[in-house]
């Protein structure tokens, strides 16, 4: 009777054993179906999404279920991301991906995207305003041209994509528009002032839409990133000592610790996104800055003077403008492991 009673229990532990197993894998796979459908069959545009953070946030929308249109001004690399996302099975059927080529800076090019992608899926259920550009150096190498040029780029690409899905969304009494600023949309960034200028008025731009449409059934979400790796080091705008200007801000944008994967950031910004929440800043680093700025501003103010004076000094004369993939000659290279690697799987030319 003993060694029936021992084959029993053993047998009785197998079982519980082999039950534990399977609840488990039926939970998993249940999540797993909850995480693929939790935007099933629903329309997201994400603009900027050719490369870097924008191609990150269609990957983790196409996961979810949703159909994609991707719009970026380089058609070729639209293309490639398109190509990136079906081989990352971010969507199950290449039809489900849109991509749409134009200069957003263009209000009747904002209003022709909307209308193509309202055409092929018939409506727009979230717009993700990403498009933009980075311009790095001292206020005394930027021109008036530089400032119109960023504000074009993330303040009004932004402003009219919005107003071109606007009526949809009324007209259904839902929606979700996301705006991606930055903690440079919060506190003022030595060195990057036309993007932290473009940044504050697309922060105010959203806060205010929140204030408006969230009564009238449409969601609104601020996203405040801090420093993420998505690769834009190759694609910001350089000028003063540009080479100089590049090593601070590359080693800076690919420390880990300091910065965050795209990956991660992307994650977040959807689940986000999905919550409907008003707000929400990416790293650490970001939401004790945008604390410590709305509690302590003149000490915020002191930091930023320090931070200053550890910067490279501006040059006289013309300067011009460099991508970061033209003044890589000074670039630490032991620190931007990460950060290169991040370019190359979001997209970003070397």
């Amino acid at each position: 009777m003993g060694k029936k009673a021992a084959v029993a229990g053993l047998a009785a532990a197998g079982a519980g054993v082999a039950l534990t197993g399977a609840a488990a894998m039926t939970f998993a796979a249940t999540r797993y179906r909850t995480r693929s459908s939790a935007l099933h069959g629903q329309v997201v545009l994400v603009t900027g999404s050719s490369r870097g953070l924008g191609l990150a946030m269609a990957e983790e929308f196409g996961k979810r279920g949703a159909r994609l249109v991707l719009a970026a001004r380089d058609a070729e690399e639209l293309e490639r991301a398109r190509w990136l996302l079906l081989r990352r099975r971010a969507a199950i059927r290449a039809e489900d991906i849109l991509v749409v080529p134009g200069d957003l800076r263009e209000q009747d090019q904002a209003e022709q995207l909307v209308q193509q992608a309202t055409s092929q899926f018939g409506a727009v259920d979230m717009l993700v305003n990403n498009a933009g550009i980075i311009t790095v150096g001292p206020v005394e190498n930027q021109t008036a041209q530089d400032f119109r040029d960023v504000m074009e780029a993330n303040f009004f690409s932004g402003l009219y994509c919005t107003l071109a899905v606007l009526p949809q969304m009324l007209a259904r009494g839902r929606g979700s528009i996301v705006n991606i600023t930055s903690i440079g949309g919060k506190i003022p960034v030595p060195h990057m002032l036309p993007y932290t200028a473009s940044k504050y008025a697309a922060v105010g731009f959203s806060e205010g839409l929140n204030a408006e449409l969230r009564s009238k059934g449409i969601k609104v979400t601020t996203v405040c990133p801090g420093l993420m790796r998505t690769g834009s080091h190759l694609n910001a705008v350089f000028t003063g000592d540009a080479e100089r200007e590049y090593r601070w801000f590359s080693f800076s944008a690919g420390l880990p610790g300091v910065s965050t994967s795209a990956g991660a950031a992307a994650r977040k910004i959807v689940r986000a996104a999905i919550a409907g929440k008003r707000e929400i800043a990416i790293t650490p680093q970001a939401i004790i800055a945008t604390r410590l700025a709305g509690l302590c501003p003149a000490t915020t103010m002191r930091m930023m003077q320090l931070m200053t004076r550890a910067l490279p000094d501006p040059v006289s004369g013309p300067t011009g403008n460099y991508r970061g993939a033209e003044v890589r000659s000074r670039e630490v290279k032991p620190a931007m492991f990460l950060a290169n690697a991040a370019a190359r799987q979001y997209n970003q030319k070397g």
